[in-house]
């Protein structure tokens, strides 16, 4: 048997994950791990080690394969363009990564397919921002345009002085030694969603149910599923916002469309906003794992390969992922008999990583009807794995 070769970029958790769904499809796995002891190399047979900036350690791993894709975007596009010349297809397609890659090109893109965005300009020096801030009441949310997730390369600037770190990134862009950077309005949104979609090259695509995803210190905390008191029409503005960003962009495979939800001016349904795109599997679909008949990672396997997609329908009325970030144990594997006899409806995804403090370790999925006991079990489960006890959290 010569099963399909699916190539991977990246050896973190979220290649880890595609491995369970690659092994039930009968496909065969291949990830480049940045280390032979990483999260994905634990669980995959087929991983060398490199990175993606090394061209030759990209071409190694897409020898013979029928598709190369991501569990992250931060690769050189020239490596791309290599492997497109090589022969084997690359999805999400290095067009549409570009979008996911650089936030200002993402911003000018929207903009021009009418996708609802803050307010958001470039910016290429401390005047720049300085003249964005004074029309937009003061305050701005300053990015770099590459290489920033989980809260890096994002400062809040609210009203009064510039912080130093930022002053510092203006003169950088300005002397053209830092990245690029753009400001965007302070969004005073109500909370914040996510809706996935996932697209094949053929143009198909399916969207699981929007969801509220809750941030801490910049990292998702939590994520619940669907999300709660959600209207329907914001419903409908989300999904439809993210069919037209993946058609738009030529997105294959799994999307992730991060959203703020506002209120509406006029006293109608809330409304949405786009703040980020992942083009791969993301934190907010985790739940999909035990909580959707297909879940993202099998959906993005389906994806690129252009084979019939999956269903999304939800298995359970909600479903709750917690993140386990960071621990006081040493492994946060000391606590699963714990854990799983406290509760054996927790289902816990643990992915292999040495503890530091607010690491993303794993996390827990609880699925049931009663949404304020799915909470509390999801929470609870994770406070465990983090080595709390309930008490700790000022819980019963």
């Amino acid at each position: 048997m010569t099963p399909p070769i699916v190539a991977v970029v990246g050896g973190g958790q979220l290649a880890r994950m595609m491995a369970g769904p690659a092994t039930a499809l009968g496909l065969h796995l291949r990830v480049l791990a940045e280390a032979a002891d990483g999260s994905a190399a634990q669980a995959v047979a087929d991983a060398p080690v490199g990175v993606a900036s090394d061209e030759s350690a990209v071409l190694a791993l897409v020898d013979g394969a029928a598709v190369l894709t991501f569990e992250h975007e931060h690769v050189p596009p020239g490596v791309l363009d290599a492997v497109a010349a090589h022969g084997v297809a690359v999805h999400p397609t290095p067009d549409a990564l570009v979008h996911a890659q650089d936030k200002a090109v993402m911003r000018r893109r929207l903009t021009d397919l009418g996708v609802p965005c803050p307010r958001w300009a470039p910016v290429g020096d401390l005047a720049d921002l300085e003249r964005f801030r004074a029309d937009a009441g003061g305050a701005a949310v300053v990015k770099t345009t590459r290489g920033g997730y989980d809260g890096k390369g994002v400062r809040v600037v609210s009203r009064g002085p510039v912080p130093d770190d930022v002053v510092a990134w203006c003169a950088a862009v300005a002397d053209g030694t830092g990245p690029a950077l753009l400001a965007e309005d302070l969004v005073p949104f109500t909370r914040e969603l996510a809706v996935l979609v996932a697209r094949t090259p053929s143009g198909r695509s399916v969207v699981w149910p929007v969801v509220e995803s809750v941030q801490r210190d910049g990292v998702c905390a939590e994520v619940v599923a669907p999300a709660p008191d959600l209207h329907p029409a914001t419903a409908a503005q989300a999904e439809q916002v993210a069919r037209t960003v993946a058609d738009g962009l030529g997105v294959t495979g799994v999307l992730a469309v991060e959203l703020f939800e506002v209120p509406d001016p006029d006293g109608g349904a809330p409304r949405v906003l786009v703040n980020e795109l992942a083009m791969r599997p993301h934190n907010s679909g985790h739940w999909t794992i035990d909580g959707a008949v297909t879940s993202q990672f099998e959906q993005h396997l389906r994806a690129v390969l252009d084979l019939p997609l999956g269903d999304v329908t939800p298995v359970a009325r909600w479903t709750v992922m917690a993140n386990v970030l960071g621990s006081a144990l040493d492994d946060p594997t000391d606590a699963l008999h714990d854990v799983l006899g406290a509760d054996p409806g927790a289902k816990v995804h643990l992915y292999g990583k040495a503890v530091r403090p607010g690491r993303k370790l794993g996390h827990v999925n609880v699925s049931g009807d009663d949404l304020d006991d799915v909470r509390a079990r999801a929470r609870a489960a994770a406070a465990r794995l983090r080595g709390e006890t309930t008490e700790d959290r000022g819980t019963t």
